[in-house]
């Protein structure tokens, strides 16, 4: 399933994306943080982060250099995110 999420993304960047005007407002733009992200993070979760990458790429949002978060610190941050008790 990643492979072919990735393939029509690269699908994208090729064809579709040189149509339109250069809008990203991050660094990797969004097309290469979702590549990345599907790959780090797998298909589920790095769509979810590239979904959540795509909200964020609007004029009211920071601009700027945003990576893919590291695979640990995913997991660190669902720890501590944990209830006890």
């Amino acid at each position: 399933m990643s492979t072919l999420a990735i393939f029509f993304i690269k699908i994208y960047k090729k064809f579709l994306s040189p149509l339109f005007a250069s809008s990203c407002r991050f660094y990797p733009t969004c097309s290469e943080y979702a590549i990345e992200a599907i790959e780090t993070h797998g298909f589920i979760h790095g769509l979810w982060l590239s979904f959540r990458r795509i909200l964020r790429c609007n004029p009211y949002c920071k601009c700027g250099y945003d990576p893919v978060p590291p695979k640990e610190f995913m997991v660190i941050s669902k720890i501590t995110k944990t209830k006890v008790g």
